[in-house]
């Protein structure tokens, strides 16, 4: 039998995404081949010696730490392969202020940012919803502006924009692909925390209930922003249709792989199981 892989699953960390980050590297973990990997689970920062001597590094490490860059830069100083996007990719995904500014100037159609309600109002650096509010009263945009400030000292305001929500994973290095897009229907006020992690707070349709020429749009818009920013491996990102016009949202360079999450439905659908998926990634990280 071939030399099996030693890989190391990253996942924990300090941030707010913590939990997320552990309900993504256990799925992971029991996803993940045996007969193909060795696994070693890693819980960060205080077994982050363990990645010595393995491999790969899968990163199942979401928000500040490990979706910005500074992880995949330790790795890089240790000389350790890992999957996923590089630093610059991670770190410009990850900040919400330079990623639109960036967005905007490759074309792409976003939000404008405003002070005037309704808005929505999110820290800069950050994921899962965490932080973000709709407000749809000046009395209440004070106390937005102060919530997003407990996760980021940069704020980001922008117009709300109400429509339908979709998103695309895209797969690939050199040429990427992008996955069918899923259409999601929260069933609360916008598709928070609570709607992406827990079961039945939200329902998803993929493929999305939308138009071939608009799938396609969608598709496309996808590939080019993963290619903007300088993505490798895999990445998923956000729009929200309004009036037949998508609105770019944004990228997430470490998208969430619990059972809930977007890309295994999406990967699911295109006819890729999870373990499937999980090499795939895996795969592309070594080339």
């Amino acid at each position: 039998m071939a030399k099996r892989l030693k890989v190391a699953v990253l996942m924990g960390g300090e941030s707010s995404e913590r939990e997320v980050s552990l309900m993504t590297g256990q799925e992971v973990m029991k996803n993940l081949d045996l007969q193909k990997y060795e696994v070693v689970a890693v819980d960060v920062p205080r077994e982050l010696d363990k990645v010595k001597g393995v491999d790969l590094v899968f990163l199942a490490f979401h928000g500040k730490g490990g979706e910005d860059g500074v992880v995949q830069g330790y790795l890089e100083t240790q000389e350790i392969g890992y999957i996923g996007c590089g630093v610059t990719a991670s770190a410009v995904g990850m900040d919400k202020v330079i990623f639109k500014k960036v967005m905007e100037n490759s074309g792409f159609l976003m939000a404008k940012e405003t002070n005037k309600v309704p808005c929505v109002v999110k820290p800069s650096n950050g994921g899962s919803s965490v932080g973000v509010s709709i407000v749809k009263s000046e009395v209440d945009l004070k106390k937005a502006i102060d919530e997003a400030k407990k996760y980021d000292t940069k704020v980001i305001i922008e117009e709300y924009i109400e429509g339908l929500e979709v998103s695309c994973g895209v797969i690939g290095n050199e040429n990427p692909t992008a996955l069918p897009v899923i259409e999601i229907r929260p069933k609360k006020k916008f598709f928070d925390y609570e709607a992406k992690y827990i079961k039945g707070m939200s329902e998803e349709i993929c493929p999305a209930e939308i138009s071939t020429d608009l799938t396609k749009d969608i598709q496309e818009k996808s590939v080019g922003v993963f290619k903007a920013i300088g993505g490798r491996g895999y990445a998923r990102v956000d729009f929200i249709i309004r009036n037949g016009i998508p609105y770019l949202l944004e990228i997430n360079t470490l998208p969430g792989l619990t059972v809930n999450s977007l890309i295994p439905q999406e990967a699911a659908a295109a006819g890729i199981n999870y373990p499937q998926l999980l090499d795939k990634i895996i795969e592309l990280a070594l080339t």
